[in-house]
Order: C-alpha cells, then sequence, then structure tokens
C-alpha cells in the first residue's frame, strides 16, 4: 500500500513548512486519492544514547547467554550510587551483538514503545535491568530484531558518530520525535505506487510547484550511440523472446550500466534508511538500498548484479522446461515455459544461467554481497502479464512486480539508472561508466481522437476547451487541435492508464473534482408493469413466512463438489456429467454449481454446529442449475455489435435451466426445556409444517405423497419423507434427512429439511387478485365429528369428503384428535375434525345442521368411516 511522506514530498514540490498530514490526505482527496488512515505515534518517554561501558557475558540455565551491561546514558540519566555519585545504568541484554565500547540506543523507564510497551526497571536473570537497549523493531524502525541498534552501523558518517555523546536525545537523532516520522506517521492512500507521483498529485490540486526529477537526470544521462559493431558498452545484452504472451514482447526495453570500484565497506545513510523503512522496506546493503530508493522515488524496478560473476551476453529470455532457480529468498523455483528469466553466457553457453525471474526476484547467484566492488545496474521494461503470472505462479510478489504489474514509463530506464550511479558515486565512490546498453524496443503511442463535448456528454461537466487543453497539458500530454473542439492527445509514457477517449474524460473530471460533477436523478420512465411482479412478490412472502415460522434467512456460495455429493448419497459418475463446471472455480474442491440448494445450506448448517450452535433452523433462497448434456453448444458471439434475436435464441437454448428453490434445515430442539413444557427434538412435522405455512401463504393447496421406500430420493429418510405436490405437479420433496446424510454431515438425529421449485410452485398459482366474500352477520354453529375410520384412510381424504358433503356452509375445518386403540381394533382408528357452519341470509336451525351432518355421514360411509356415537 503506498505510503506518502510529507519529509520525501518536500524533495520534489514546494510544500507548507506548516503542512500537516491531515491537510494533505484533504488535498489529496480532491483530486480522487483516498486516505486509507494516518499512524499515529506509539513512541514516547526518554529515549537516548547509551555508551556501553562494560559487557559480561552470564550463561544461563537454559543454555541463553545474558548480557550484564552497564550502560553510560549521560549525566543526566545515570544512576546515582550509595555515596550519591552518577554511575552508569546496569542493564540486561540478550542480544548477540552487544559489546563494550558500542554506543546503543537506550530506552529510560518511563518510555512506552508501539504495542503499548512500558519499560520499567525490573528483576531478571538475578540482577536489576534498569533500562533497556534497544533494537529495531521494538522501536518500530523496521522488522530487524537480530540484535540491538549498534549506532556506528546505522548509516553515520565517521564524524558524526565521534559526536555522539551518551545522553544525547535519540528521539530527534531516529527522527521518532517529527510529525512526518511516528511509528510510521505516513499517510496511507490507494495509488500511485511510487514517491515522484505524489508530488505531481499534491501540485494538480494545490497548485504548487512541481519539479519532475527524471528532466534534470536525462540531462545527466550518457548518449547512446548505437550497437552497431566496435560501439562501446557495458556489457553485451540480447532480448530473445521466442513465446511472447499474446504477441507482446516480455521485455521491449532493456538498460544496463556499470559502476566499477565501489566501496564494499560503505553503509546505507541514516536518512535513506529512514525513508526506506517508512516505506515498508528494510536495509539490506548499500547497493539494494539503493535501487529500492529509486524504485521507490520514480517507479522504476531496478535490479544490482555482482558485474565480477557475470559472463557476456546477458540473454533475456522464456524458461525451457525443466529449469530451476533458487531466488534470493533460498526458495527453489520450478520454472515454466511462460515465465521470462535473465541469464548470463558462461563458458560461452549463451544464456545457459539463469540470474533471476524477469520483474520479479533476482537468483542467488550474480547477487551484490559485502565483497562486491564492481555493479551491473539493470533498469528495464517488462511486460505487465508476464511479470502478473509469474509472481503468481511461484507466490513471490514482490514490490518491483508490483510495479511492473499496474505498468512502467517506457522511457524512464536511462533516468533511473542514471540516479543509481548518483547515488553509489556519492555514497560509496566508484566511477560509472559511460557506455550503458540500451536495447530500445518500444513503440510510440499513438494519438487519441478526443472531443472537448465528450466530458460533458459522459460526466455531466461543463468544461471549456481552454480548460480541458490546460489539464491535459498539465499531466504531461501532447495536445494538438482543438479549434473546433477536437483534439489530437498523445498520452505521455508514464501513464500507460490512459488509451482511449473515455480514460481522457476521467482524468478532466477527476482533476476539475469529482464534487462538480452534477447530481442528477436519472428518470424511470413507467412500461407496463409498475412493482414487483408476481413472481417477486411470491418470493418475498415465502421468506416472510419462514421467518415468522423463526428461521434464520442464509446466503452461501452456489458451489459444490465430489464431498458435498458424497454427504448425500450422489453418484459422482450421475451427477458430474449434469451438472454445470466452473472452468475456473474460486476453491478446486468444488468445481460445480448446486443442483440442490441442500448441499450448499448443509455447509451452513455444519458450520454452526462446529461453532456450539446446536438449535439451527435456515433457509436459503436462490438458483440450482441444472445442465442437460445434450443441449446444443453456446455461440461464441462477436463483440461490439448487438446479437440477432436468432443469436440470443441460440444463446439461452444452450445455458442450464436456473430454477428459483426454497430449502430449509432444521435440527436440535423445535421447543426447548422451560418452566411451562419439556423439549421437543425437531423431526420431520416441522418441516412439514413450514412447507405447509408456504402453501396456506401463497394460497396454494399442497398434498404429500408418501412414495414408497424403494422410490425415494437417496438422501431422504424412506419412511419420513414425501413429496409435495401442488395441483398434481410435483414440486419439492420434506421430511427428515437419511441417518447416512446425518452422520456424514455431523448432524442431530431426525433433522428435517424441506426443498422446494419455486418456479414450478408459482406457475400452479393463479395470480388473478383474491375475490373476496362478504362477511355473514349471521351466528355460527360448532360441532365435532369423530370417525372411525381404517387406517387405510388418510385424514386428508377424510377431510375432503366433508369439506365436500358440507357445501357452501362450511366455514372453517379442522382436525384435532387422532386415536388408536384396543377397543378400534387393530386396522381401525378415530379421527376427529372441529367443523363450523355458518349461512349467508339466514340463521341455522337443528334442521339445517341435521341436514349437514346426515351429508357428511352418507360421504363419510362411502369411504369406510362411520360417525362415533
Amino acid at each position: 500500500m503506498p505510503m506518502v511522506d510529507i519529509d520525501w514530498l518536500k524533495d520534489h514540490v514546494e510544500v507548507p513548512e506548516d503542512l500537516t498530514y491531515e491537510q494533505l490526505a484533504k488535498d489529496l482527496v480532491k483530486v480522487g486519492l483516498e486516505e486509507e488512515e494516518i499512524h499515529a505515534s506509539q513512541v514516547t518517554g526518554s529515549i537516548v544514547v547509551g555508551y556501553v561501558v562494560d559487557a559480561t557475558p552470564e550463561p544461563q540455565k537454559n543454555g541463553k547467554i545474558i548480557n550484564w551491561c552497564h550502560v553510560d546514558v549521560g549525566e543526566q540519566y545515570n544512576a546515582v550510587d550509595e555515596d550519591g555519585n552518577k554511575v552508569p545504568r546496569g542493564i540486561i541484554c540478550g542480544a548477540p551483538n552487544m559489546a563494550a565500547g558500542e554506543k546503543v540506543v537506550v530506552t529510560l523507564p518511563g518510555a512506552v514503545l508501539p504495542g503499548d510497551f512500558k519499560i520499567e526497571p525490573r528483576k531478571t536473570y538475578g540482577h536489576i535491568s534498569d533500562g533497556m537497549c534497544a533494537s529495531e523493531r521494538e522501536l518500530g524502525l523496521g522488522d530487524s530484531h537480530d540484535g540491538i541498534i549498534l549506532l556506528r552501523e546505522y548509516g553515520f558518517s565517521e564524524a558524526e558518530y565521534e559526536a555522539l555523546k551518551p545522553g544525547d536525545d535519540a528521539m530527534h537523532l531516529l527522527h521518532l520525535d517529527q510529525p512526518f516520522w511516528r511509528l510510521t506517521s505516513l499517510l496511507i492512500v490507494d495509488m500511485p505506487s511510487h514517491i515522484a507521483a505524489w508530488p505531481g498529485e499534491y501540485h494538480h490540486s494545490t497548485g504548487a510547484a512541481y519539479t519532475d526529477p527524471v528532466i534534470a537526470l536525462n540531462e545527466q544521462t550518457p548518449v547512446v550511440t548505437g550497437l552497431e559493431p566496435g560501439t562501446p558498452t557495458d556489457i553485451e545484452v540480447s532480448i530473445e523472446d521466442n513465446a511472447p504472451i499474446h504477441g507482446v514482447p516480455g521485455c521491449d526495453r532493456y538498460y544496463a550500466r556499470v559502476i566499477r570500484g565501489v566501496d564494499a565497506s560503505a553503509h546505507t545513510p541514516n536518512a535513506m534508511r529512514r525513508r526506506l523503512t517508512r516505506a515498508g522496506m528494510r536495509s539490506l546493503s548499500l547497493a539494494v538500498d539503493v535501487t529500492n530508493y529509486v524504485m521507490l522515488d520514480l517507479g522504476q524496478p531496478m535490479h544490482a548484479f555482482d558485474l565480477d560473476k557475470l559472463e557476456g551476453p546477458i540473454v533475456v529470455r522464456r524458461a525451457n522446461e525443466g529449469e530451476t532457480l533458487t531466488t534470493l529468498d533460498g526458495k527453489d523455483h520450478k520454472l515454466d515455459p511462460e515465465d521470462l528469466v535473465i541469464t548470463d553466457s558462461p563458458n560461452g553457453e549463451h544464456g545457459s544461467r539463469i540470474l533471476a525471474i524477469a520483474g520479479v526476484m533476482g537468483g542467488l547467484y550474480g547477487e551484490v554481497t559485502e565483497e562486491t566492488t564492481n555493479i551491473l545496474l539493470e533498469s528495464a521494461h517488462f511486460d505487465q502479464v508476464t511479470v502478473a503470472r509469474s509472481a503468481r505462479r511461484h507466490k513471490i510478489p514482490s514490490e518491483a512486480s508490483r510495479r511492473f504489474e499496474r505498468g512502467v514509463d517506457t522511457q524512464l530506464q536511462p533516468a533511473a539508472a542514471q540516479m543509481a550511479v548518483n547515488l553509489l558515486e556519492q555514497l560509496a565512490g566508484g566511477t560509472p561508466s559511460e557506455h550503458p546498453t540500451d536495447i530500445n524496443m518500444t513503440s510510440r503511442r499513438l494519438p487519441i481522437h478526443f472531443k472537448a463535448n465528450e466530458v460533458s456528454r459522459v460526466a455531466g461537466l461543463d468544461v471549456d476547451v481552454n480548460t480541458v487543453s490546460n489539464i491535459l497539458s498539465d499531466i504531461g500530454c501532447t495536445v494538438a487541435g482543438g479549434g473546433n473542439g477536437e483534439f489530437s492527445i498523445t498520452a505521455p509514457t508514464w501513464r500507460p492508464d490512459l488509451n482511449e477517449p473515455c480514460d481522457l474524460v476521467e482524468e478532466i473530471a477527476r482533476l476539475v473534482g469529482y464534487d462538480e460533477i452534477p447530481v442528477t436523478v436519472p428518470p424511470a420512465p413507467v412500461h407496463g408493469h409498475v412493482g414487483l411482479t408476481p413472481e417477486q412478490a411470491y418470493r418475498r412472502r415465502v421468506a416472510q413466512e419462514l421467518a415468522e415460522f423463526g428461521m434464520d434467512e442464509t446466503l452461501s456460495y452456489p458451489f459444490v463438489g465430489d464431498e458435498d455429493f458424497k454427504a448425500f448419497g450422489y453418484d459422482k459418475d450421475e451427477v458430474a456429467p449434469i451438472s454445470v463446471e466452473v472452468a475456473n472455480p474460486l476453491a478446486g474442491d468444488r468445481p460445480y454449481l448446486r443442483r440442490s440448494i441442500l448441499l450448499t445450506l448443509a455447509q451452513t448448517v455444519q458450520r454452526n454446529l462446529r461453532r456450539g450452535v446446536e438449535n439451527v433452523s435456515l433457509y436459503e433462497l436462490g438458483h440450482v442449475y441444472l445442465w442437460d448434456p445434450q443441449a446444443p453448444a453456446i455461440p461464441a458471439l462477436p463483440g461490439g455489435v448487438r446479437p440477432t434475436d436468432e443469436q440470443l435464441k441460440a444463446l439461452d437454448a444452450g445455458l442450464p435451466e436456473q430454477p428459483m428453490h426454497v430449502a430449509g434445515i432444521l435440527t436440535g430442539l423445535a421447543e426447548q426445556t422451560g418452566w411451562l413444557g419439556d423439549q421437543r427434538a425437531v423431526d420431520w412435522s416441522d418441516a412439514v409444517e413450514a412447507v405447509n405455512r408456504i402453501g396456506e401463504r401463497l394460497g396454494a393447496s399442497l398434498k404429500l405423497d408418501q412414495p414408497q421406500s424403494e422410490n425415494v430420493p437417496v438422501q431422504w429418510h424412506p419412511g419420513r419423507a414425501a413429496k409435495v405436490l401442488s395441483a398434481g405437479v410435483e414440486v419439492g420433496m420434506v421430511g427428515e434427512l437419511h441417518p447416512r446424510v446425518n452422520e456424514a454431515l455431523g448432524l442431530p438425529e431426525h433433522s428435517a429439511a424441506f426443498e422446494l421449485n419455486l418456479s414450478a410452485l408459482f406457475s400452479t398459482l393463479d395470480a388473478k387478485p383474491v375475490q373476496a366474500k362478504a362477511i355473514s352477520t349471521f351466528p355460527l354453529v360448532r360441532q365435532d365429528l369423530a370417525f372411525t375410520a381404517p387406517k387405510s384412510l388418510s385424514a386428508e381424504a377424510l377431510k375432503q369428503a366433508i369439506v365436500e358433503a358440507s357445501g357452501d356452509m362450511l366455514e372453517h375445518i379442522e382436525l384435532f384428535d387422532v386415536f388408536e386403540g384396543e377397543q378400534l381394533g387393530e386396522a381401525n382408528r378415530s379421527l376427529a375434525f372441529a367443523v363450523t357452519f355458518r349461512a349467508q341470509d339466514k340463521t341455522l336451525d337443528s334442521q339445517d345442521t341435521e341436514a349437514i351432518r346426515a351429508a357428511i355421514v352418507q360421504r363419510a360411509e362411502t369411504l369406510g368411516a362411520t360417525l362415533r356415537a
């Protein structure tokens, strides 16, 4: 994540002395760059320079060696002995690099370090440690925790180091006290990714004077006269990409420059180390730090090779099958033929030794070490796709690869190399070569035909022609024309994102100000149906009914795999050919789209059970995907034109059917223990109740049909599951899951479930408005009717018979009792119904009710049921 450092920003743009990060964030937001966060200070208290008077190693029982040290921290901070004399503080230190005579950073009691780590005297290893010698990580300066900070190795010149005295303020010395450096007090903002871009953005926002550092660097760069035989050059380079991706060469510019006689013992200056650390990079060695510094400053990734280890020519090529590379992080990588590699040619073998994966990471061979005095600097331009694929393939994303992926200026390479040799020459001596190698195969950018009125048409901004011209010129574009409102725009090489007129519109809108874009509500013309469609209204009713039933709605990804098929008892060889397989699945073990919601809903139920939620009742509405192997192939349609009606029909014919389903799973207790009653576990009846409620809410007459056990789908209990029918159409299943499924998924016994095909169910409904009947004002008559009926007669069949026999007088009927006993015989049972009669035009008398009752009894007898006395 790019971080803005005001201190670094000042190198390139005029910044007010009192500029705060809060104000900088506001300025950058004006040009569309959003602040993420500003780190606050986490270092307080007394942190000073200390001189180690002595360090006595003391081996411990655990094998560790600690040092009992006396550290002079200056007259003001030293301890006081029994006689009142100032003496060095006693400090315990376990760092391996602690030694007498070193100048270190000491955090005194009362100091607070990052992570709210408070320093106070404490007894440890048999001594009272009266302070702490700090490492970089403990101060928030970096990640290093291998030892304490030794100031002689921290980038100070010899004179600066000698001037350091015990008790000097280390907070100021390490810039821990400055507003722009507080662990880090840096503004983290999205885009761009190098420091040199920020001054430009700040300039666009505030109008502050900006100086492009590349201009001065290019003036210092040696002129490359050509590549003809006999032309002096640092090293021969050959680009041999025989397999470009999408026809784009992996490398279209390779710039190499040598600097000789570098002082191998030179250290990275403190100021540079500090800036690298604030940008999130570790300081490694001077040569590496310089290349990283240039990358952060200008945006050009670079790599430094030990020149004495290389044998020309340098060859940039694709890797061969079976080649490997050990990268700088010590990991071995099997290379892919798509990888672009940097090689040299030992023993005259052309391009035989691999030095690096281009634009990603270097290899161990050829790396710069403490003995390196002659350095070859690589400043190249690599293809975005090639670098991105290699970084992801080998799982080694780097700061360099991230910049190449976003796009690097194709003309920046000489200036970046010049800046690097300038820094190395200044900090470590050395003599830069005047004969760099520059293989330049970059192409000129094509002009963009741009109409000024596009800004108004696309963004709604009223911007005059002169303002358009000024903005585009200010961002580095070459602007021609404009007299009739039409321009020929050539974008600068450092803006690879500007390729189309719409890109220019976006850039103009950004710099004019997004807040200047007028807010308009687009018209919503009404054609035909207004409001929810019948299907939308039905879906909403289903969701509301299940929620009122006490179930929770959930959403799950529609991806399933072999593990899900196995858990539900499906045969993969039968299911996979009729399932939609995703070409690039999010998870390799779930490459198919679901044919049933239960498979993905079960994953959510499992997750809840594993986290201790025992009583689960979840439902989900969503699509399932039914692939037809006999469906015609989906045609490849041309882009840029509207498909014909025939093409659209052919496209639809090849797509899988995607009906809307609803499914639910209930586990655990349906009724929990309370002072009013006993608990009850979930069973099939709870799922049936949920389905019946859906039917009632939709006005659908749902019926259950229990198939023979051998015809029950494999995921359902063979004796406790039924088909759900609507108007004679099968629309789903309800019941208990098969015990084998419960065991595979880790669900409790008798877990109940249902799944309905809502698309099929909705097709059986009459979407016409319901005709309300007049409410009768006459009194009602209630009666209870108990019938002795054979067990083979279902309650639903007898109920339907009562309804038909009652005619228009019946207002309500409900089954309230089922009884079986010896007095009824083994083949019979008692079914009792509560019925309510009411007439629309009169009060029912005894003769009316007796007539209805007689009709009911007669109709029931035809089914083998008799009225009990």
